[in-house]
């Protein structure tokens, strides 16, 4: 059995940690069942990223993106639960299927465990707004650690375990300060960020998505993404079917320079100055947190799951 997700060009954290979650959920999956794909974290559950000819087994993945798979198939799935209500509708499920993001359980493996705080609050961009845009700049100006969400995994992790407040614009980000039990705030800076995938998972546990508009950092990162900069309309300069491909965003517009120097540096400040304020000012505002009771119950169903797989598999 291997793992599937999905792969982005720079790294994505949410989806990179498929690599070893599994290997400490479910040890020894690797050595059983070849002919098995285990689809887990992410929002994978779309039929242009999935292979048709093997048997999958999904464990709390998403819908979000694109088409849903053909699953007229039912000998080529093995549906065990999806990451929230709105997929398990999507997907004609039982709603009890709908039980929580796996990711949540990083929040037991042991090296995670009685990190010491830093005291800081910290924002984690959408893997989309670090191309072309200046969060770390921002970050700086608005007295907040910026977490780059391509970094490896396992650091940024630990970073949203240490904090005191989380600004997610990554919907991974505030599923992990949540399970780490670190108060988070949702922001977002342009349309293409995902409603159904954080409402998938906010319903999940209990809570409201209610995201705080954060304006974009720069010219270039409204190029991207085909918004709005400064009142001027930019239409985005590659195609968005599926899930976006970072390679095919960097055709367009390499990452940035977190650090412009002189002239050049001001004026990059001062039009990033709304967007400075609405983060500092999103850094302020009541945070959210799902109740204790409500995530021990989910990551308690998940683990039951978990249990069923281990019997039926091993």
């Amino acid at each position: 059995m291997q793992p599937f997700y999905w792969e982005s060009a720079h790294g994505n954290f949410g989806d990179d940690l498929n690599l070893w979650l599994w290997d400490f959920l479910l040890p020894g999956f690797r050595e059983v069942h070849a002919e098995t794909l285990l689809v887990g974290v992410g929002t994978v559950l779309n039929q242009a990223l999935l292979p048709s000819a093997i048997h999958k087994l999904v464990i709390g993945s998403g819908f979000g993106y694109g088409t849903l798979p053909d699953f007229s198939d039912r000998a080529g799935w093995d549906i065990r639960c999806v990451r929230g209500p709105l997929t398990a509708a999507k997907l004609g499920l039982d709603p009890k299927l709908g039980i929580v993001d796996p990711a949540v359980m990083v929040a037991d493996m042991p090296e995670f465990l009685n990190l010491p705080g830093t005291g800081r609050a910290l924002f984690v961009p959408h893997w989309e707004s670090t191309i072309g845009g200046l969060w770390p700049m921002v970050c700086k100006a608005a007295d907040l650690d910026y977490v780059d969400p391509c970094g490896e995994a396992r650091s940024v992790i630990s970073a949203i375990a240490q904090a005191r407040l989380v600004v997610a614009e990554s919907m991974h980000a505030a599923i992990l300060a949540d399970a780490f039990r670190v108060p988070w705030v949702a922001v977002t800076t342009s349309s293409s960020i995902n409603s159904f995938k954080w409402r998938d998972w906010t319903a999940s546990v209990g809570v409201d998505y209610r995201p705080r508009r954060v304006p974009l950092s720069s010219r270039a990162e409204a190029i991207t993404k085909g918004a709005r900069f400064w009142g001027v309309d930019f239409a985005r300069q590659s195609p968005h079917s599926g899930r976006p491909d970072a390679a095919s965003l960097d055709d367009v517009m390499v990452r940035s320079d977190p650090a412009p120097s002189g002239l050049r540096s001001l004026s990059k400040q001062a039009l990033a100055a709304p967007a400075t304020l609405a983060l500092w000012q999103a850094s302020k505002a009541a945070p959210q947190l799902s109740d204790d009771t409500v995530l021990a119950k989910r990551k308690e169903r998940l683990g039951e799951v978990l249990e069923t797989i281990r019997r039926d598999y091993f």
